[in-house]
């Protein structure tokens, strides 16, 4: 079975310069592993319980399986992030290349993958971007990994084809997968809380939260959720295309150790 992530855990995002053969690329890989690993010492530094290693940068994004030399740059730097960090590391293919990020994340002993659509189709900016659960289980078990798959439900800057009911995804989406991911409509909004109470009675698996985690919404969700993915705070102005800014990763593992001690102190006096 798949090892599951710490209590609470907060997932950092390492988003990549733009890799080999996407339109931003400028030339120099060195720099993405550089940048990479200079992001990963900070999260690391301040406590961060898991990371998550993506080609966000890449955009446009192809809608199904990405080029070799995507595979080939993420599956580099995942390696030396694994190498590096004591904590779960994760692999994003994105758009949605669940078979890439299975295949990186068994090579270079990543825990999980994120898969932004993984059963159904959904209408994004790429186009129809379809889910291949089927194939991902099923190359799982061949590989005899132990790879966890978190499922995003109504997956962020998209709308679904199938499931128009929150509750009845996401308990189609556990049976297929290790944990759901709850989001905003968009990368950096909030996950609305009442999202979550609706996940939670639709599955006892985990779930995460997959945008929108600032130090004044966390409150409001950290009793709801089993783990939170924090992108775009951790960024100068908390804007997702900036460098970390190291302050407010600072500020936010703080106050995730604030929630915490709430969370015991009320169980204690219940």
């Amino acid at each position: 079975m798949p090892a599951a992530l710490p209590e609470k855990a907060v997932i950092a995002c390492v988003h990549l310069l733009p890799t080999p053969g996407s339109p931003r690329y400028d030339g120099d890989v060195e720099r993405i592993y550089t940048a990479a690993l200079a992001e990963t010492e900070v999260f690391l530094r301040h406590g961060v319980d898991a990371l998550i290693v993506e080609n966000f940068r890449d955009g446009p994004f192809h809608p199904g399986p990405v080029p070799p030399e995507t595979t080939a740059t993420l599956a580099a730097v995942a390696r030396e992030v694994v190498r590096m960090a004591p904590v779960p590391v994760g692999v994003a293919v994105l758009r949605n290349d669940a078979a890439a990020a299975l295949a990186i994340a068994t090579a270079t002993g990543a825990s999980f993958i994120r898969v932004n659509v993984h059963l159904g189709a959904v209408l994004a900016a790429q186009g129809i971007v379809t889910g291949s659960g089927h194939e991902t289980l099923r190359r799982r078990r061949d590989l005899g990994c132990d790879v966890a798959v978190y499922a995003d439900v109504r997956v962020k800057h998209s709308r679904p084809f199938a499931h128009p009911d929150l509750q009845d995804e996401v308990r189609e989406l556990s049976v297929y997968s290790d944990g759901v991911i709850v989001s905003g409509d968009l990368t950096g909004l909030e996950t609305a809380p009442e999202d979550l109470r609706t996940a939670r009675r639709a599955t006892s698996g985990p779930i995460l939260v997959g945008s929108g985690v600032t130090p004044d919404s966390l409150p409001d969700i950290y009793d709801a959720a089993d783990a939170f993915i924090v992108g775009s705070y951790f960024k100068v102005d908390g804007r997702a295309a900036n460098p970390i800014d190291e302050a407010r990763v600072e500020l936010l593992m703080k106050t995730v150790r604030a929630c915490s001690s709430a969370t015991a102190a009320a169980t204690t006096a219940a």
